[in-house]
């Protein structure tokens, strides 16, 4: 449950920051850190495709499963 969370929290930062880029061409991430090709930036990427990943069971667990955990 807490990986769940985890996961959502960065899928979250990822998407505000996707909207960010679309809509105003600024990428907050890599301003913070330093660039898009600063390796925390990049680390930051990778793990808000590793959440991603990780979301992807949740989307077919059963309200039962989801109560439960």
């Amino acid at each position: 449950m807490f990986m769940d969370k985890l996961a959502l929290t960065l899928l979250i930062i990822g998407g505000l920051n996707w909207g960010l880029v679309g809509i105003f061409e600024f990428d907050l991430v890599a301003w913070i850190l330093g660039g898009q090709t600063s390796i925390f930036s990049r680390i930051v990427y990778v793990l808000v495709a590793l959440a991603a990943i990780w979301a992807v069971p949740m989307l077919f667990r059963s309200k039962n499963t989801a109560a439960e955990a």
